[in-house]
Protein backbone atom coordinates (compact mmCIF):
# COMPACT_ATOMS: atom_id res chain seq x y z
CA UNK A 1 0.00 0.00 0.00
CA UNK A 2 1.40 3.37 -0.65
CA UNK A 3 1.58 6.20 1.76
CA UNK A 4 -1.07 8.45 0.23
CA UNK A 5 -3.25 4.97 0.87
CA UNK A 6 -1.75 4.78 4.73
CA UNK A 7 -2.74 8.22 5.60
CA UNK A 8 -6.34 7.72 3.55
CA UNK A 9 -6.90 5.05 5.83
CA UNK A 10 -5.25 6.64 8.94
CA UNK A 11 -7.27 9.74 8.62
CA UNK A 12 -10.56 7.95 7.47
CA UNK A 13 -13.81 9.29 9.27
CA UNK A 14 -14.07 6.65 12.33
CA UNK A 15 -10.02 7.57 13.26
CA UNK A 16 -11.07 11.42 13.13
CA UNK A 17 -14.08 10.84 14.82
CA UNK A 18 -11.84 9.25 18.26
CA UNK A 19 -9.48 11.76 18.29
CA UNK A 20 -11.22 14.17 18.27
CA UNK A 21 -13.79 12.69 21.20
CA UNK A 22 -10.11 11.36 22.60
CA UNK A 23 -8.91 14.83 22.88
CA UNK A 24 -11.62 16.68 24.30
CA UNK A 25 -12.26 14.42 27.09
CA UNK A 26 -8.56 14.89 27.22
CA UNK A 27 -9.00 18.57 27.17
CA UNK A 28 -12.13 18.36 29.78
CA UNK A 29 -9.91 16.02 32.21
CA UNK A 30 -6.83 18.74 32.05
CA UNK A 31 -9.36 21.50 32.91
CA UNK A 32 -10.99 19.63 35.78
CA UNK A 33 -7.77 18.81 37.49
CA UNK A 34 -6.67 22.99 37.08
CA UNK A 35 -10.08 23.91 38.78
CA UNK A 36 -9.44 21.32 41.62
CA UNK A 37 -6.14 23.24 42.10
CA UNK A 38 -4.85 19.79 43.56
CA UNK A 39 -1.69 19.01 43.88
CA UNK A 40 -0.63 16.30 41.15
CA UNK A 41 2.39 14.55 41.57
CA UNK A 42 5.02 14.95 38.60
CA UNK A 43 5.27 11.03 38.51
CA UNK A 44 1.22 10.76 38.18
CA UNK A 45 0.96 13.59 35.27
CA UNK A 46 4.02 11.87 33.43
CA UNK A 47 2.00 8.48 33.85
CA UNK A 48 -1.05 10.47 32.92
CA UNK A 49 0.17 11.84 29.72
CA UNK A 50 2.20 8.88 28.91
CA UNK A 51 -1.08 6.40 28.83
CA UNK A 52 -3.24 8.57 27.29
CA UNK A 53 -0.74 9.56 24.35
CA UNK A 54 -0.67 5.49 23.80
CA UNK A 55 -4.64 5.41 24.20
CA UNK A 56 -4.43 7.81 21.30
CA UNK A 57 -1.81 6.14 18.89
CA UNK A 58 -3.23 2.60 19.52
CA UNK A 59 -6.69 3.66 18.74
CA UNK A 60 -5.69 5.46 15.42
CA UNK A 61 -2.80 3.08 14.15
CA UNK A 62 -4.13 0.15 15.99
CA UNK A 63 -6.91 0.57 14.63
CA UNK A 64 -6.23 1.39 10.99
CA UNK A 65 -4.11 -1.81 10.94
CA UNK A 66 -6.69 -4.36 12.44
CA UNK A 67 -9.47 -2.84 10.48
CA UNK A 68 -6.95 -3.13 6.93
CA UNK A 69 -5.63 -6.77 8.12
CA UNK A 70 -9.44 -8.12 8.92
CA UNK A 71 -8.28 -10.15 11.66
CA UNK A 72 -10.35 -11.33 14.21
CA UNK A 73 -7.25 -12.12 16.71
CA UNK A 74 -5.96 -8.97 15.98
CA UNK A 75 -9.26 -6.91 16.80
CA UNK A 76 -9.19 -8.87 19.98
CA UNK A 77 -5.68 -7.83 21.41
CA UNK A 78 -6.24 -4.19 20.20
CA UNK A 79 -9.59 -4.00 22.49
CA UNK A 80 -7.77 -5.61 25.49
CA UNK A 81 -4.65 -2.92 25.14
CA UNK A 82 -7.09 -0.01 24.73
CA UNK A 83 -9.12 -1.01 27.89
CA UNK A 84 -6.16 -1.88 30.39
CA UNK A 85 -5.17 2.18 29.45
CA UNK A 86 -8.68 3.48 29.98
CA UNK A 87 -8.24 1.83 32.96
CA UNK A 88 -4.93 3.23 33.61
CA UNK A 89 -5.79 6.07 33.04
CA UNK A 90 -9.08 6.29 35.28
CA UNK A 91 -7.07 4.54 38.18
CA UNK A 92 -4.93 7.72 38.22
CA UNK A 93 -7.52 9.79 37.64
CA UNK A 94 -9.50 8.71 40.26
CA UNK A 95 -12.44 8.62 39.21
CA UNK A 96 -14.33 7.76 35.35
CA UNK A 97 -15.70 11.33 35.65
CA UNK A 98 -14.36 13.40 32.26
CA UNK A 99 -12.38 10.68 31.04
CA UNK A 100 -15.53 8.40 30.37
CA UNK A 101 -15.60 9.67 26.65
CA UNK A 102 -13.03 8.17 25.67
CA UNK A 103 -14.56 4.33 25.53
CA UNK A 104 -17.85 6.09 23.81
CA UNK A 105 -15.51 5.78 20.37
CA UNK A 106 -14.04 2.20 21.64
CA UNK A 107 -17.77 0.86 21.28
CA UNK A 108 -17.98 2.18 17.82
CA UNK A 109 -14.82 0.89 16.76
CA UNK A 110 -16.12 -2.56 17.68
CA UNK A 111 -19.36 -2.25 15.98
CA UNK A 112 -16.75 -2.06 12.90
CA UNK A 113 -13.87 -4.58 13.62
CA UNK A 114 -16.20 -7.18 15.70
CA UNK A 115 -19.37 -9.59 14.32
CA UNK A 116 -21.73 -9.14 16.98
CA UNK A 117 -21.03 -12.69 18.76
CA UNK A 118 -17.99 -10.79 19.42
CA UNK A 119 -18.92 -7.31 19.80
CA UNK A 120 -21.51 -7.96 22.69
CA UNK A 121 -18.59 -9.01 25.00
CA UNK A 122 -16.28 -6.43 24.03
CA UNK A 123 -19.31 -3.90 25.05
CA UNK A 124 -19.89 -5.55 27.97
CA UNK A 125 -15.97 -4.87 28.76
CA UNK A 126 -16.69 -1.65 27.90
CA UNK A 127 -19.70 -1.05 29.93
CA UNK A 128 -17.92 -2.47 32.80
CA UNK A 129 -14.90 -0.26 33.07
CA UNK A 130 -17.10 2.28 32.97
CA UNK A 131 -19.42 1.65 35.77
CA UNK A 132 -16.99 -0.21 38.16
CA UNK A 133 -15.27 2.61 39.76
CA UNK A 134 -19.12 4.29 40.24
CA UNK A 135 -20.69 1.39 41.62
CA UNK A 136 -17.71 1.31 44.34
CA UNK A 137 -16.97 4.71 45.04
CA UNK A 138 -20.39 6.30 44.61
CA UNK A 139 -23.92 6.16 46.24
CA UNK A 140 -26.08 3.30 44.76
CA UNK A 141 -28.72 5.81 43.45
CA UNK A 142 -25.62 8.26 41.80
CA UNK A 143 -24.36 5.02 40.56
CA UNK A 144 -27.45 3.61 38.81
CA UNK A 145 -28.32 6.90 37.07
CA UNK A 146 -25.04 6.97 35.51
CA UNK A 147 -25.04 2.99 34.40
CA UNK A 148 -28.27 4.11 32.22
CA UNK A 149 -26.43 6.83 31.51
CA UNK A 150 -23.65 5.10 30.15
CA UNK A 151 -25.14 2.29 29.25
CA UNK A 152 -27.57 4.01 26.83
CA UNK A 153 -24.67 5.57 25.39
CA UNK A 154 -23.00 2.42 24.19
CA UNK A 155 -26.06 1.53 22.55
CA UNK A 156 -26.59 4.34 20.58
CA UNK A 157 -22.98 4.72 19.94
CA UNK A 158 -22.89 1.06 18.42
CA UNK A 159 -26.49 1.31 16.85
CA UNK A 160 -25.12 4.49 15.30
CA UNK A 161 -22.01 3.33 13.76
CA UNK A 162 -23.56 0.56 12.55
CA UNK A 163 -26.08 2.13 10.65
CA UNK A 164 -23.79 4.56 9.13
CA UNK A 165 -21.30 1.66 8.40
CA UNK A 166 -24.50 -0.12 6.16
CA UNK A 167 -24.74 2.98 4.90
CA UNK A 168 -21.16 3.43 3.73
CA UNK A 169 -21.45 0.00 2.15
CA UNK A 170 -24.49 -0.07 0.28
CA UNK A 171 -23.15 3.07 -1.03
CA UNK A 172 -19.67 1.35 -2.43
CA UNK A 173 -21.87 -1.26 -3.55
CA UNK A 174 -23.95 1.01 -5.44
CA UNK A 175 -21.06 2.54 -6.90
CA UNK A 176 -19.55 -0.50 -7.79
CA UNK A 177 -22.86 -1.64 -9.66
CA UNK A 178 -23.53 1.68 -11.46
CA UNK A 179 -19.72 1.00 -12.84
CA UNK A 180 -20.19 -2.77 -13.60
CA UNK A 181 -23.50 -1.16 -15.55
CA UNK A 182 -21.60 1.38 -17.19
CA UNK A 183 -18.79 -1.00 -18.43
CA UNK A 184 -22.06 -3.04 -19.31
CA UNK A 185 -23.26 -0.88 -21.46
CA UNK A 186 -20.30 0.10 -23.14
CA UNK A 187 -19.45 -3.70 -23.79
CA UNK A 188 -23.15 -4.16 -25.45
CA UNK A 189 -22.49 -0.54 -27.45
CA UNK A 190 -19.55 -2.18 -28.94
CA UNK A 191 -20.76 -5.77 -29.85
CA UNK A 192 -23.69 -3.77 -31.53
CA UNK A 193 -21.94 -1.67 -33.41
CA UNK A 194 -19.82 -5.05 -34.42
CA UNK A 195 -22.96 -6.77 -35.25
CA UNK A 196 -23.92 -3.66 -37.10
CA UNK A 197 -20.78 -3.47 -39.01
CA UNK A 198 -20.59 -7.24 -40.17
CA UNK A 199 -24.45 -7.32 -41.00
CA UNK A 200 -23.93 -4.25 -43.30
CA UNK A 201 -20.92 -5.87 -44.68
CA UNK A 202 -22.74 -8.85 -46.06
CA UNK A 203 -25.40 -6.83 -46.86
CA UNK A 204 -22.46 -4.90 -49.35
CA UNK A 205 -21.34 -7.90 -49.92
CA UNK A 206 -23.99 -10.41 -50.79
CA UNK A 207 -26.16 -7.80 -53.01
CA UNK A 208 -23.48 -5.91 -54.53
CA UNK A 209 -21.27 -8.27 -55.04
CA UNK A 210 -23.68 -10.57 -56.90
CA UNK A 211 -24.46 -7.76 -59.06
CA UNK A 212 -20.91 -7.08 -60.59
CA UNK A 213 -20.53 -10.70 -60.77
CA UNK A 214 -23.23 -10.69 -63.35
CA UNK A 215 -22.84 -7.93 -65.13
CA UNK A 216 -18.91 -8.79 -65.19
CA UNK A 217 -20.00 -12.15 -66.85
CA UNK A 218 -22.15 -10.11 -69.38
CA UNK A 219 -19.45 -8.24 -70.12
CA UNK A 220 -17.10 -11.24 -70.97
CA UNK A 221 -19.70 -13.21 -72.95
CA UNK A 222 -20.50 -9.47 -74.98
CA UNK A 223 -16.29 -9.13 -75.57
CA UNK A 224 -16.04 -13.37 -76.65
CA UNK A 225 -19.08 -13.27 -79.24
CA UNK A 226 -18.47 -9.50 -80.64
CA UNK A 227 -16.84 -10.22 -84.04
CA UNK A 228 -18.73 -13.52 -84.71
CA UNK A 229 -22.23 -12.18 -83.48
CA UNK A 230 -22.80 -8.50 -82.74
CA UNK A 231 -26.39 -8.80 -82.03
CA UNK A 232 -26.19 -10.90 -79.05
CA UNK A 233 -23.56 -9.30 -78.04
CA UNK A 234 -25.51 -6.10 -77.88
CA UNK A 235 -28.15 -8.16 -76.00
CA UNK A 236 -25.75 -9.02 -73.19
CA UNK A 237 -24.08 -5.64 -73.32
CA UNK A 238 -28.05 -3.78 -72.62
CA UNK A 239 -28.62 -6.69 -69.35
CA UNK A 240 -25.48 -6.29 -68.15
CA UNK A 241 -26.76 -2.46 -67.82
CA UNK A 242 -29.61 -3.30 -66.83
CA UNK A 243 -28.30 -5.28 -64.26
CA UNK A 244 -26.05 -2.25 -63.34
CA UNK A 245 -28.99 -0.34 -63.20
CA UNK A 246 -30.98 -2.57 -60.79
CA UNK A 247 -27.64 -3.26 -58.37
CA UNK A 248 -27.52 0.43 -58.57
CA UNK A 249 -31.05 1.29 -57.54
CA UNK A 250 -30.71 -1.73 -54.22
CA UNK A 251 -27.30 0.04 -53.56
CA UNK A 252 -29.64 3.35 -53.09
CA UNK A 253 -31.91 1.68 -51.21
CA UNK A 254 -29.78 0.10 -49.02
CA UNK A 255 -28.22 3.46 -48.73
CA UNK A 256 -31.28 4.94 -47.50
CA UNK A 257 -33.10 2.55 -45.42
CA UNK A 258 -30.01 0.47 -43.95
CA UNK A 259 -31.92 -2.61 -45.44
CA UNK A 260 -33.19 -2.93 -48.38
CA UNK A 261 -34.74 -6.79 -48.38
CA UNK A 262 -35.48 -7.87 -52.09
CA UNK A 263 -38.08 -10.35 -49.88
CA UNK A 264 -40.07 -7.93 -48.33
CA UNK A 265 -42.06 -6.50 -51.56
CA UNK A 266 -43.05 -9.72 -53.21
CA UNK A 267 -42.54 -13.68 -52.16
CA UNK A 268 -39.70 -16.02 -51.55
CA UNK A 269 -40.66 -17.84 -54.82
CA UNK A 270 -40.77 -14.98 -57.01
CA UNK A 271 -37.41 -13.35 -55.87
CA UNK A 272 -35.58 -16.92 -55.70
CA UNK A 273 -37.34 -16.92 -59.68
CA UNK A 274 -36.29 -13.50 -60.61
CA UNK A 275 -32.72 -14.47 -59.43
CA UNK A 276 -32.50 -17.69 -61.58
CA UNK A 277 -33.41 -15.96 -64.40
CA UNK A 278 -30.73 -13.34 -64.22
CA UNK A 279 -28.38 -16.33 -64.15
CA UNK A 280 -29.82 -18.20 -67.32
CA UNK A 281 -29.53 -14.69 -68.93
CA UNK A 282 -26.04 -14.65 -68.01
CA UNK A 283 -25.45 -18.18 -69.78
CA UNK A 284 -25.52 -20.17 -66.59
CA UNK A 285 -28.03 -23.04 -66.88
CA UNK A 286 -30.07 -22.82 -63.80
CA UNK A 287 -33.04 -24.95 -62.58
CA UNK A 288 -35.39 -23.56 -59.23
CA UNK A 289 -37.51 -26.76 -57.76
CA UNK A 290 -39.68 -25.87 -55.11
CA UNK A 291 -41.25 -28.87 -53.01
CA UNK A 292 -44.27 -28.85 -50.79
CA UNK A 293 -46.83 -26.44 -50.48
CA UNK A 294 -45.45 -22.80 -49.90
CA UNK A 295 -46.06 -20.93 -46.91
CA UNK A 296 -45.09 -17.93 -45.09
CA UNK A 297 -42.06 -17.43 -43.36
CA UNK A 298 -40.31 -14.39 -41.43
CA UNK A 299 -38.74 -11.33 -43.13
CA UNK A 300 -35.24 -12.62 -41.66
CA UNK A 301 -35.67 -16.26 -42.80
CA UNK A 302 -36.77 -15.05 -46.14
CA UNK A 303 -33.82 -12.29 -46.48
CA UNK A 304 -31.44 -15.07 -45.35
CA UNK A 305 -32.80 -17.66 -47.70
CA UNK A 306 -32.57 -15.15 -50.73
CA UNK A 307 -29.10 -14.32 -49.67
CA UNK A 308 -27.78 -17.78 -49.52
CA UNK A 309 -28.65 -18.43 -52.80
CA UNK A 310 -27.45 -15.37 -53.85
CA UNK A 311 -24.22 -16.29 -52.46
CA UNK A 312 -23.86 -19.25 -54.28
CA UNK A 313 -24.97 -18.62 -57.50
CA UNK A 314 -22.04 -15.81 -57.36
CA UNK A 315 -19.26 -18.46 -55.84
CA UNK A 316 -20.74 -20.38 -58.93
CA UNK A 317 -20.22 -17.40 -61.36
CA UNK A 318 -16.49 -16.97 -60.21
CA UNK A 319 -15.26 -19.65 -59.37
CA UNK A 320 -16.89 -23.28 -60.34
CA UNK A 321 -16.80 -23.23 -63.86
CA UNK A 322 -20.04 -24.93 -63.73
CA UNK A 323 -22.36 -25.78 -66.62
CA UNK A 324 -25.60 -26.28 -64.39
CA UNK A 325 -26.62 -25.33 -61.39
CA UNK A 326 -29.87 -26.47 -59.73
CA UNK A 327 -31.77 -24.48 -56.47
CA UNK A 328 -34.11 -27.11 -54.26
CA UNK A 329 -36.13 -25.02 -52.01
CA UNK A 330 -38.21 -27.53 -49.81
CA UNK A 331 -41.04 -26.43 -47.63
CA UNK A 332 -41.83 -30.34 -46.68
CA UNK A 333 -40.93 -30.35 -43.08
CA UNK A 334 -43.71 -28.04 -40.87
CA UNK A 335 -40.81 -26.57 -38.72
CA UNK A 336 -38.54 -25.88 -40.87
CA UNK A 337 -37.40 -25.00 -44.51
CA UNK A 338 -34.21 -26.13 -46.60
CA UNK A 339 -32.53 -24.87 -49.50
CA UNK A 340 -29.91 -26.81 -51.27
CA UNK A 341 -27.42 -25.33 -54.23
CA UNK A 342 -25.24 -27.90 -56.56
CA UNK A 343 -23.22 -27.47 -59.14
CA UNK A 344 -21.67 -29.47 -61.41
CA UNK A 345 -18.23 -27.62 -60.86
CA UNK A 346 -14.44 -28.70 -60.15
CA UNK A 347 -15.12 -28.37 -56.60
CA UNK A 348 -13.15 -27.50 -54.18
CA UNK A 349 -10.43 -29.04 -51.16
CA UNK A 350 -11.36 -26.25 -48.69
CA UNK A 351 -15.06 -25.32 -47.83
CA UNK A 352 -14.65 -22.74 -45.11
CA UNK A 353 -12.98 -20.16 -47.59
CA UNK A 354 -14.41 -16.92 -48.31
CA UNK A 355 -16.24 -14.08 -46.51
CA UNK A 356 -19.38 -14.84 -48.82
CA UNK A 357 -19.82 -18.32 -47.18
CA UNK A 358 -18.28 -17.56 -43.63
CA UNK A 359 -21.48 -14.07 -44.11
CA UNK A 360 -24.10 -16.82 -44.92
CA UNK A 361 -22.80 -18.94 -42.05
CA UNK A 362 -23.32 -15.92 -39.69
CA UNK A 363 -26.61 -15.33 -41.22
CA UNK A 364 -28.00 -18.42 -40.55
CA UNK A 365 -26.57 -18.98 -36.93
CA UNK A 366 -28.06 -15.95 -36.13
CA UNK A 367 -31.18 -17.78 -36.83
CA UNK A 368 -30.51 -20.65 -35.01
CA UNK A 369 -29.93 -22.78 -38.02
CA UNK A 370 -27.45 -25.00 -39.89
CA UNK A 371 -25.65 -24.91 -42.81
CA UNK A 372 -23.79 -27.61 -44.16
CA UNK A 373 -21.30 -27.78 -47.50
CA UNK A 374 -20.41 -31.00 -49.69
CA UNK A 375 -17.55 -30.56 -52.18
CA UNK A 376 -14.15 -31.93 -53.52
CA UNK A 377 -12.21 -31.53 -56.03
CA UNK A 378 -13.56 -32.67 -59.67
CA UNK A 379 -17.46 -33.14 -57.98
CA UNK A 380 -19.16 -30.01 -58.14
CA UNK A 381 -20.22 -27.96 -54.71
CA UNK A 382 -23.00 -28.20 -52.54
CA UNK A 383 -24.65 -25.78 -49.99
CA UNK A 384 -27.25 -26.70 -47.71
CA UNK A 385 -29.15 -24.30 -45.43
CA UNK A 386 -31.99 -25.65 -43.00
CA UNK A 387 -33.68 -22.89 -40.98
CA UNK A 388 -36.64 -23.05 -38.27
CA UNK A 389 -39.94 -21.81 -39.96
Amino acid sequence: MNSKARISNLFSSGNVAFVIVVCASYASATAALIYSRRAVPLWEVAALLAAGLAYLLVGTYGFAICRRSGSLLAAIAYFVVQLLLASILIRLRGSVGELSLILLPLAGQSALLLPIPGMVPICALIYLTLVMPLILRSRWVDAIALALIYGTGIVFVVVFTRVAASEREARTALAVANQLLRDHATQVEELATTKERNRLAREIHDSLGHYLTVVNIQIGAAQAILEQDRPRALDHLSKAQALTQEGLKEVRDSVAALRASPTESRPLPEALTQLVEQWNAAGLRTTLVIAGRVRSLTPPVNLTIYRAAQEALTNVGKHAHAANVDLNLDYREADSIQLSIKDDGVGSDNSERGFGLLGVRERVQLLGGEVRVHTAPGQGFTLDVELPG
